[in-house]
């Protein structure tokens, strides 16, 4: 019997194939999950955008019948001109308050003649944060007051952290603070069941919010955006972000009258 022929291998013309590198075919990988993205159809945001990924939006309140200095010595300020003050809040990925944690908006309120400018400024890229920060530091001058809700133990010492791990000067070092939490604590501490700012609004200034987006929802709107999600919800931090401005004002205000009453009261005694 004749031996049986070995199998002989197929030859082909084409040259053979280099294996992709395992790094390339990552990234290759990713960039094809980008380009296949849908983005949702409502993308829409307001404001202008005044340096990539960062945007300011501004709105004017009319703010009839504002004294020229406002009182603060319900917190043992004394008084303060009211071109100095500041009112400021941020919207963060957290409230741990971490080095992992980052303000993703700063909205900032000051008087201007008889109105409240409102001005805020939010990232649509993680890239914008350095923009943002120097933005914000071209708000403060050497004699600006800052005014906040709980600012002191939480948005000033994150925004603080932010500037330090951008290498940047801290340009909140040595301004004065007026943090509108304590003297609301020291009054009201045991009258509410609690002493948060939604509180303050509905049990003394009469606000009442609509469709408002409580806080906690935030970070989810923001980083929703960025996967390429509605703008919707984001729309709404800002909404909630510029209500939150507008009450700072409305407090201090409430404070500082209910202090001259106090004062008028003494004297006519």
């Amino acid at each position: 019997m004749g031996l049986a022929r070995a199998a002989m291998p197929e030859t082909s013309t084409e040259p053979p194939r280099s294996p992709v590198p395992e790094d390339l075919r990552r990234l290759l990988g990713i960039r094809s999950r980008l380009q296949t993205r849908i983005l949702a159809p409502d993308r829409d945001l307001p404001g202008i955008e005044i340096a990539p990924g960062l945007l300011v939006v501004e709105k004017h309140y009319p703010w009839p019948g504002l004294p020229v200095e406002i009182n603060a010595a319900f917190a043992n300020f004394g008084s303060i001109p009211r071109q100095d003050l500041l009112h400021f809040d941020t919207e963060t990925t957290g409230l741990s308050g971490g080095t992992g944690t980052r303000a993703f908006m700063i909205g900032a309120s000051d008087w201007n003649h008889e109105r409240l400018r409102v001005r805020q400024l939010y990232l649509s890229t993680m890239s914008a944060e350095q923009a943002m920060l120097e933005t914000f530091s071209s708000w403060l001058q050497p004699e600006t007051v800052l005014v906040s809700y709980n600012g002191r133990c939480y948005d000033s010492p994150l925004l603080a952290t932010r500037y330090r791990l951008a290498r940047m000067p801290n340009p909140m070092v040595g301004l004065r603070h007026l943090d509108l939490l304590f003297p609301v604590r020291r009054r009201f501490r045991g009258v509410w069941e609690n002493c948060r700012l939604a509180t303050v609004e509905r049990q003394w200034l009469g606000v009442l919010r609509e469709d408002d987006l409580p806080g906690s929802e935030a970070p989810r709107a923001w980083l929703d955006y960025l996967r390429g999600g509605s703008a919707r919800n984001l729309r709404r931090v800002i909404e909630h972000n510029d209500q939150d401005l507008r009450s700072l004002g409305a407090l201090l205000l409430r404070l500082a009258r209910t202090e001259d009453l106090v004062l008028e009261t003494s004297r006519t005694r």
